[in-house]
């Protein structure tokens, strides 16, 4: 009988999986322990193996595509069984893509046939431009225009506080301000309509539902191939039918103008600094540049005092391009998104003396069979202390923590991809050679994307190091479901003082982040006592 396969969940923090390759092709006979497919996942390459005999009738997913956890893979079965009444029931509760797509066609073509001629309508409507490259809304910060009022193009509508400064939002139409959509002290997102001008008594009512008629219909076709952007300017990215203009002193050489006096000026070659402005603040307006005369720019050249600088103009294009994510950073991404604004995380430091623990490895490693690291060192130091401190090693799980009594040390390891973190198991009973060999074998087989499921899930407890970076100090988020994560910086040759007298020696610095829900500050800090007193005596991680 055909049997539907479903993208299993890999790891503890797997979402959705990518089909890196199919090993076998529909028509293929198959045996239970089959590999059918390469599947990349957050953490690894791994293979997906056939648990059943048969054909492989039908792949549902090309390679490259990702399929969410429990989404179909397959169907294996008889050759030449019937199964799409099983697509079809595997599908039953969930929305099918292909239906919801048709669904939004019949929709979008219904609402095409109804919508509201616009084209004798004589008005139009200003929308909120965007006003800098961060700003996603605008503040009405006053109206200098209320409706009904006769508005000339270049007369400022109204004030827009953005996120950088308050700007002057200019009309570039003639007309009455027939509506306003949002009162001063209210805010308007980028693109959203601020308000309409047109001619006396013109239907704006209908333009307003032909407006959001387009907002409701469905975006197509948007996913198109993204081409490289190139420098852009606050008013070419504005509405056609509004302009912002900066208010801004003159103390720094600019001349205080509107876009409108700039364009009129620029056709007809007039140089702003030489004409009067009439505006606020002695801001030049379109009035000023129609009425300027040669006069009164003998005039203003008498009120010149600071000779001009010219600034050469500097010619560079922007460039940037668009960087798919990975599964893996996807991952990375949610779980300390998550972890950082749901656990309330606090941090203490601590300065470590190293001198004794860069002897006792200079000494280790002439005997040790493998090469013993100072992370080695810090992963048994730090097993060590938790044994001794167990309120430390603990899980927190929402309405109820996990106390562990094993020690499981997850080990941060940088990859090109990303982050991850392989485990450890029951550091504290394992020598530094031991420690040492694993460490290096999870490391690599992170590097190689072969860990397994077992190798980097687990951990208790987990420790990031950036010392080897050049790093002296840093904070960690923590990896949840952790209440703990331990950032270690770089071993820094430093002045010490003790006894009152001072003298050259190698200091570390450490700094533990802890899930203030799980473990308090008390119990942080004896924690870090214990690995300090740990480290700066080496002999005793041994004992």
């Amino acid at each position: 009988m055909a049997e539907v396969i479903r993208m299993p969940k890999m790891s503890d923090t797997m979402e959705e999986g990518v089909i890196a390759s199919w090993l076998k092709k529909e028509g293929d006979e198959v045996s239970s322990g089959d590999v059918l497919a390469e599947v990349e996942t957050d953490k690894a390459t791994m293979e997906l193996e056939s648990y059943q005999d048969g054909v492989l009738l039908h792949i549902g997913v090309k390679e490259k595509e990702s399929v969410p956890v429990d989404g179909i893979l397959a169907v294996i079965g008889e050759k030449g069984e019937d199964y799409k009444h099983l697509l079809e029931e595997a599908s039953n509760g969930q929305p099918e893509e292909n239906n919801m797509e048709e669904a939004k066609e019949e929709k979008s073509e219904k609402k095409s046939t109804e919508k509201i001629d616009t084209s004798n309508i004589n008005a139009t409507v200003v929308r909120m431009p965007k006003m800098s490259d961060t700003m996603e809304e605008g503040v009405i910060a006053s109206w200098l225009k209320k409706k009904g009022d006769k508005v000339e193009a270049g007369d400022i509508l109204a004030e827009v506080e953005t996120d950088k400064a308050t700007m002057e939002l200019e009309a570039y139409e003639d007309g009455i301000l027939l509506y306003t959509a949002v009162e001063a002290g209210n805010g308007v997102a980028v693109d959203g309509i601020i308000a309409i001008i047109g001619e006396e008594g013109a239907d704006y009512e209908a333009l307003l539902k032909a407006e959001d008629q387009k907002d409701e219909e469905p975006a197509k076709e948007e996913k198109k191939e993204e081409k490289t952007e190139t420098s852009s300017s606050p008013a070419s990215t504005s509405s056609s039918s509004s302009q912002p203009s900066q208010t801004t002193t003159s103390s720094n050489g600019r001349v205080k103008a509107s876009p409108l006096a700039k364009k009129i000026a620029s056709d007809k070659g007039i140089d702003l600094s030489q004409v009067n402005g009439s505006g606020p603040d002695g801001r030049v307006v379109k009035a000023d540049v129609e009425n300027f005369t040669p006069s009164q720019a003998q005039e203003k050249a008498k009120d010149v005092s600071q000779p001009s600088i010219s600034i050469p103009k500097v010619v560079g294009e922007e460039k940037s391009e668009k960087v798919e994510l990975s599964q893996m950073r996807k991952v990375i991404a949610k779980r300390l998104s998550d972890s950082k604004f749901a656990a309330p995380h606090f941090y203490l430091t601590m300065e470590i003396n190293m001198d004794k623990a860069i002897e006792a490895r200079k000494s280790m490693n002439e005997i040790a069979p493998v090469k013993i690291s100072f992370n080695d060192m810090v992963i048994k130091a730090a097993a060590a202390a938790l044994r001794q401190h167990p309120d430390v090693n603990v899980s927190w799980h929402g309405d109820h923590m996990m106390k562990h009594q094993h020690i499981h040390m997850g080990v941060a390891v940088a990859i090109p991809e990303g982050l991850i973190v392989p485990v450890v198991r029951f550091a504290d009973s394992k020598s530094l050679s031991h420690i040492s060999a694993e460490a290096r074998e999870l490391a690599q087989k992170a590097k190689d994307k072969k860990l397994q499921p077992e190798e980097f899930s687990g951990n208790t407890f987990t420790i990031s190091n950036l010392g080897m970076f050049g790093i002296e100090e840093f904070t960690a988020i923590i990896n949840p479901p952790d209440a703990c994560i331990m950032a270690v910086g770089g071993i820094k040759e430093t002045v010490v003082v003790k006894d009152g007298e001072m003298y050259a020696g190698n200091v570390m610095k450490v700094t533990l982040s802890c899930d203030h829900r799980a473990v308090d500050g008390a119990v942080g800090s004896a924690f870090l006592k214990t690995f300090k007193e740990l480290l700066e005596d080496p002999v005793r991680i041994l004992i």
